[in-house]
């Protein structure tokens, strides 16, 4: 075995009874990655998070409080670990993020000053800290911002690492009664795995689900559209249609799946608008079943604003998707006897 593989194996304070493996969290939002590899007896050594909402949630979930700026990190002082998690700020690589940037004449994508940039926070605690996997997550539109010119930069620098790239677009609709596609990237130290990893993405079964099943059966009436609002989404409709767009509301068939679940769901709840009776204003979900909707547990308790939640699960990665990646990982990190 390598010389990085046995440093892993042998390092004790990676691994306790009772987890199979060490991650870390960045980027971590309010833990979706966390919670899915927790499912799978990993323990995480590192976190960090910017947002001080997130960092309530975060802190209330999981009893730690995340670092707060990537950029104070020490990358040297971040624990060993065997996964280097991040779902890094996915706004300027979206179609939404990229559209706002350029109309305030800003840059985008690396350009950007602030978070655009931050995928290379990644890549230099990778360098230093060396996990065996990256496992990443961003918009599906990653690959194709800028022409594809951001997607190159991001396989040239991780190939630069040292590092062997598997990249899949997966549709949370088969673990959640919603569409939301995200592109996961997992890579592989070749020093640990060579160039060709013992690694598939995970079949995904076909399972329908309903948003019904996720919705409260007397949820406050506070969450039921204005007359005000409920006209200004309908005629905002109408005008798109007759311009022959699809922009509008999204009033899903309750037996069926929703459109994506975003982090301006707070502003007015367009995108995911529950049906009641007839000639009755819709609703906005709860942000309860906002949690449900990106498969979050009830036991989790909402200890932020209602504005502040709707963020945060818009934001968040499914943690279902994460765990059944996360499943096959497991698999390739035994296979190479890395973890028992």
């Amino acid at each position: 075995m390598n010389t990085q593989a046995n440093l892993l194996k042998k390092n004790s304070t990676l691994q306790s009874q009772e987890s199979l493996f060490t991650f870390s969290d960045l980027f971590a939002g309010i833990g979706g990655f966390r919670l899915g590899l927790e499912r799978l007896r990993g323990k995480c050594v590192f976190s960090c998070e910017w947002d001080k909402y997130a960092q309530q949630t975060y802190y209330k979930w999981f009893d730690e409080t995340p670092i707060g700026d990537i950029n104070s990190v020490n990358a040297s002082d971040i624990p060993r670990h065997h996964i280097l998690t991040g779902g890094f700020p996915c706004q300027p690589f979206s179609i939404a993020g990229v559209s706002k940037k350029k109309s305030l004449g800003r840059e985008h994508g690396f350009k950007d000053k602030t978070q655009g940039n931050l995928f290379f926070n990644i890549a230099e605690i990778a360098s230093v800290i060396r996990p065996p996997i990256l496992f990443l997550e961003n918009v599906k539109n990653l690959k194709s911002h800028d022409k594809g010119k951001t997607w190159k930069i991001i396989c040239e620098t991780i190939d630069e690492l040292g590092y062997e790239l598997r990249s899949k677009i997966i549709d949370a609709k088969w673990f959640v009664p919603q569409h939301r596609e995200r592109i996961f990237l997992v890579c592989f130290d070749r020093e640990v795995f060579g160039d060709q990893p013992d690694f598939s993405f995970p079949e995904v079964e076909e399972k329908a689900h309903s948003l019904k099943d996720i919705l409260e059966s007397k949820p406050d009436d506070k969450y039921i559209l204005s007359d005000h609002l409920w006209k200004y989404l309908q005629d905002y409709a109408a005008k798109h249609r007759a311009r022959g767009n699809g922009f509008g509301y999204g009033l899903p068939d309750l037996n069926g799946i929703s459109r994506t679940l975003s982090a301006r769901y707070y502003k007015d709840g367009s995108e995911v608008l529950i049906q009641r009776g007839e000639g009755e204003n819709p609703r906005r979900l709860t942000p309860r079943e906002a949690a449900k909707l990106m498969g979050f547990p009830d036991d989790l308790p909402i200890v932020v604003s209602d504005t502040q939640a709707y963020k945060q699960f818009g934001n968040a990665v499914v943690p279902h998707v994460v765990e059944a990646i996360g499943v096959e990982i497991l698999k390739t990190l035994k296979s190479h006897s890395i973890v028992r």
